[in-house]
């Protein structure tokens, strides 16, 4: 078998390590567990005391808490939804989940992450 060379010509700047290192700094979660199980306790006893209607807010304050301790190559994560904002998706979801005799219900979960993503922004 004959040995065969390529020449390749690369861009001058191009980096073999970029794709494996962040270039702008660290990326890491800085929340603590303690404040986690809190906000799980306090959403938890909110949603019980309001028969689940505040369920939404529940969500947003833990997904608040989860984004806005994660900084991704250097740069902190906010998080700018409401649980005013989420709750009429929320009543829409639900509304249609219900219509189509639960098959909805599979991509409100989609829905919800959309909705979070779209509310996500870096600080």
């Amino acid at each position: 078998m004959a040995n065969t060379t390529i020449n390749v010509t690369l861009p001058k700047d191009f980096d073999f390590e970029s794709n494996r290192k962040p270039q702008g700094g660290a990326s890491y979660f800085d929340g603590g567990l303690l404040e986690l199980i809190g906000l799980y306790l306090l959403g938890a006893i909110i949603t019980a005391l309001t028969a689940g209607i505040c369920y939404p807010w529940s969500l947003v304050i833990i997904y608040r808490w989860k984004i806005e301790h994660t900084v991704i190559e250097g740069h902190r994560l906010r998080f700018e939804g409401t649980a005013v904002g989420l709750f009429g998706s929320w009543i829409k979801w639900f509304l249609l989940g219900i219509v189509t005799f639960g098959i909805y219900f599979f991509w409100a979960g989609i829905k919800l992450e959309q909705w979070k993503t779209k509310h996500t922004y870096f600080r």
